[in-house]
C-alpha cells in the first residue's frame, strides 16, 4: 500500500479501535474527548510522516502517540479529572504510569461494550446505524452522508443528538450482562442488519463504499461470535445471511453500475468461499429450537446461491417466505415471495398474488409485474416497466429498466 493510501486506511481501521478503548476508559460523558485525542493523533501522524517518512510499524507508532497524548491530557486537564469516576481520578493522578491497553483483547472487549451502548433504544435505529458507522467503523461525517444520500450537516446533527441522548440517559459503557444480552441483542442485530442493508441495497453508485458498509457489518457480527456470551444462534444466522448476500455482490452490478437481475447474473462471479462460510454459519445457527427472521432469510439466501434452477429450490424458497411472512410480515418480503411463487407454480398464479399487494408507489412492484407479464401479455409488461422507470429514483435501476423495455420492444 502506498504512503498516500496508508493514513486513510489506518484511520478507518485504527481510529475505531483507539476511540473504543478511550471511550470504554473515560465513559460516555467524555466520548468527545476520546474522539479529539484520536483525531489529534492522526493529525500528528500526517504532519510527522510527511516530513520524516512512514515508520516501520505505523500502527505501533499511532498507539504510542495516542498513549502519550492521553497521559498529557490527564496531567494538564484538572477540570476533566474532577469529572471522572473515583477509580479513573486515581488513574489521572498517576498519569505517568498509565499504560493504555491497546491489546487485541481489550480492543475487542471495548468494541463489544460500545456496540451494546450505541445500540440502545433511547435512540432510533437510524441514529444507531449512524453512530455505529462513526464510532465502530471509523466512517467520517461525509462518508456517512454519502451512504444515507443526504448532506454532511444532517449527519452531523444526527450524530450529535444521538451522543447527547446517550449522555443524558447516563448510559454506561461496560461489558453487557446476560440479562442485557437477552434484552438488547435483537436491537444490536437489527442495527447490524440495517448497516449491511444500507450497503447491499444502497442506491449510491459508489461500489467501494457499498462494499465497505457490508464488510463493516460482517466484521461487527463476527466480533459478536468471538465472544462466548454473545455467540448465539441468531448471530450465526445473521452472519450466514450476510455471507450469502455478499457472495453475489460482484454479479449484481455491471461495469456501468447498472443492476443485473438474479436470473441474468453470471454465476462464475459468485464468491464460492463466502458461500461456504455462509453454509458453515447457517449450520451453526441450527443449534437449539429458536427460529428467527435471520434463520429464515439466511435459508432463502442460501437457496439463491444454488445455481441449479430446480423445483426443489423454489419450493424451499417459497416455504421459507411463507414462514417469514407469518412470523414478521412486510410488503417487500411479500413482493419477493411472488417471484418464488412464479418459479414454483407459474406466472399466472404469481400475478394474481402480486396484484393483491397494490404497492402502487413502489417501483419494484411494477418491475416484478413487468417480469411476470412478459411472455403472457407484453403490452401490459411494457406498461409496468415504464411505470417502474418513472417511479424509481435510482439512475442505475432506471438504466436497467430502460434496457429491459428496449429488449421487449425489439421482440414484439
Amino acid at each position: 500500500m502506498d504512503d498516500k493510501a496508508l493514513i486513510p486506511h489506518l484511520f478507518r481501521t485504527e481510529y475505531r479501535n483507539i476511540v473504543s478503548v478511550l471511550s470504554y476508559l473515560f465513559g460516555i460523558q467524555h466520548i468527545q474527548v476520546a474522539e479529539d485525542l484520536v483525531s489529534d493523533t492522526f493529525l500528528t501522524a500526517t504532519e510527522h510522516w510527511s516530513l520524516h517518512g512512514v515508520p516501520d510499524n505505523p500502527t505501533a507508532w499511532l498507539y504510542t502517540v495516542a498513549k502519550n497524548k492521553t497521559r498529557n491530557y490527564l496531567k494538564r486537564n484538572t477540570l476533566f479529572e474532577k469529572q471522572l469516576s473515583p477509580e479513573l481520578r486515581y488513574t489521572a493522578e498517576k498519569a505517568e504510569e498509565l499504560d493504555l491497553d491497546l491489546s487485541h483483547k481489550n480492543i475487542a472487549d471495548s468494541q463489544l461494550a460500545m456496540m451494546f451502548t450505541i445500540c440502545n433504544p433511547v435512540n432510533s435505529t437510524e441514529a444507531q446505524v449512524a453512530l455505529a458507522l462513526n464510532l465502530l467503523c471509523g466512517f467520517g461525517t461525509q462518508e456517512i452522508a454519502d451512504a444515507f444520500l443526504t448532506n454532511k450537516e444532517v449527519i452531523y446533527k444526527r450524530l450529535s443528538r444521538a451522543k447527547e441522548k446517550l449522555k443524558e440517559s447516563n448510559i454506561r459503557i461496560e461489558q453487557p450482562t446476560l440479562t442485557e444480552i437477552n434484552e438488547r441483542l435483537n436491537t444490536v442485530l437489527t442495527a447490524l442488519y440495517l448497516l449491511f442493508s444500507e450497503g447491499y441495497y444502497s442506491t449510491s453508485r459508489d461500489t467501494t463504499l457499498r462494499k465497505d458498509l457490508c464488510a463493516e457489518a460482517m466484521r461487527l457480527c463476527a466480533l459478536l461470535l468471538d465472544n462466548d456470551i454473545t455467540c448465539k444462534p441468531p448471530v450465526h444466522a445473521l452472519l450466514a445471511l450476510m455471507c450469502f448476500h455478499a457472495s453475489r455482490f460482484d454479479a449484481r452490478v455491471n461495469e456501468q453500475g447498472e443492476s443485473i437481475l438474479y436470473q441474468d447474473q453470471d454465476v462464475a462471479l459468485w464468491n464460492r468461499e463466502l458461500i461456504a462460510r455462509g453454509t458453515y454459519f447457517l449450520n451453526a445457527a441450527s443449534i437449539g429450537t429458536a427460529v428467527t427472521r435471520y434463520h429464515l432469510e439466511a435459508g432463502i439466501a442460501y437457496w439463491h446461491t444454488q445455481k441449479e434452477d430446480t423445483a426443489e429450490k423454489w419450493e424451499n424458497i417459497l416455504s421459507l417466505y411463507n414462514d417469514l411472512l407469518i412470523r414478521e410480515y412486510s410488503p417487500i418480503a411479500a413482493l419477493n415471495r411472488t417471484f418464488a411463487l412464479s418459479k414454483a407454480h407459474g406466472k399466472e398464479v404469481a400475478i394474481a398474488e402480486a396484484e393483491k399487494l397494490k404497492l402502487t408507489t413502489n417501483p419494484f412492484y411494477y418491475s416484478l409485474l413487468g417480469n411476470l407479464y412478459t411472455g403472457i401479455d407484453n403490452r401490459k409488461a411494457l406498461q409496468h416497466f415504464e411505470t417502474a422507470a418513472n417511479l424509481t429514483t435510482s439512475a442505475a435501476d432506471k438504466a436497467t429498466l430502460q434496457r429491459t423495455i428496449a429488449r421487449l420492444l425489439e421482440n414484439q
